[in-house]
């Protein structure tokens, strides 16, 4: 998820799903200047934010937040909707590192199945959330949005739930900020994030695919079907309760 500005950064190339799928799983992604940028720059910092799932910081405050189902929070229920947001500008970022190129690419990796958005509503207005990719079993975090009080810690609380429950085993946060930091994320080298990286996407992309390294992929959804590791507590039915992901969560943190 980022917040600040890239240290590191190439040429302008053409941008395709399939070119930013490839750079993802060597550790390397796109950015524009600003919103209206006709161009995207490749970047790959020298340190890397990552938030271990085992390390989620559940402060008192928003775990009683979480567990009252204040907000609704879904998956994949409105993703343009998410991209659209996060690109807007707004009086704490006045501009945005999502072009219409970069907008169009995950939109289409979303068609495919690689990108996902979680979305937390307040009634029918969309009031936060965040999307991502998902690639064997790392997510890298996109980008972020709050509209409301807590609405972006929400999301986040959420997708580390479903990441746990699903068998990822890194979640790439891209630059560290204050927020990140608060919620348990760490900064760590490029050497140490890329051997993370290859562990995360081993099997699945390069020479070495295979249908089991495939298989052994993570599972975004597995968390609405009521699958996890350890199982959550509670014998509710259909969409987790936030009393639900607060368990989990506490679980680990």
């Amino acid at each position: 998820m980022k917040g600040a500005p890239p240290d590191t950064a190439a040429a302008f190339a053409p941008l395709d799903p399939q070119l930013v799928l490839g750079a993802y799983a060597i550790g390397v992604f796109p950015m524009a200047d600003a919103r209206d940028a006709d161009g995207v720059y490749w970047v790959e910092p020298k340190y890397r934010a990552v938030l271990p799932l085992d390390g989620f910081h559940l402060s008192h405050s928003l775990r009683k937040t979480i567990g009252s189902d204040r907000f609704r929070v879904t998956a994949n229920a409105a993703f343009e909707q998410v991209i659209a947001l996060c690109a807007e500008s707004a009086a704490d970022r006045p501009d945005t590192w999502i072009n219409p190129q970069i907008e169009q690419a995950s939109i289409e990796l979303h068609r495919l199945g690689f990108a996902h958005s979680i979305e937390v509503w307040d009634g029918d207005e969309l009031v936060g959330g965040l999307y991502g990719i998902a690639l064997g079993r790392a997510f890298f975090g996109e980008s972020m949005v709050s509209r409301a009080r807590d609405a972006s810690k929400v999301a986040i609380a959420w997708l580390v739930a479903r990441l746990r429950v699903g068998g990822f085993t890194l979640l790439d946060c891209q630059f560290m900020t204050d927020h990140l930091a608060s919620l348990g994320a760490v900064e760590i080298p490029r050497s140490t994030y890329v051997g993370l990286l290859s562990a995360a996407v081993d099997g699945v992309v390069g020479a070495g695919a295979s249908a089991a390294g495939a298989a052994a992929a993570g599972d975004f959804f597995a968390l609405d079907r009521g699958v996890s590791s350890p199982p959550p507590t509670g014998t509710e039915s259909g969409p987790p309760t936030g009393k639900v992901i607060a368990q989990l969560l506490v679980q680990t943190s």
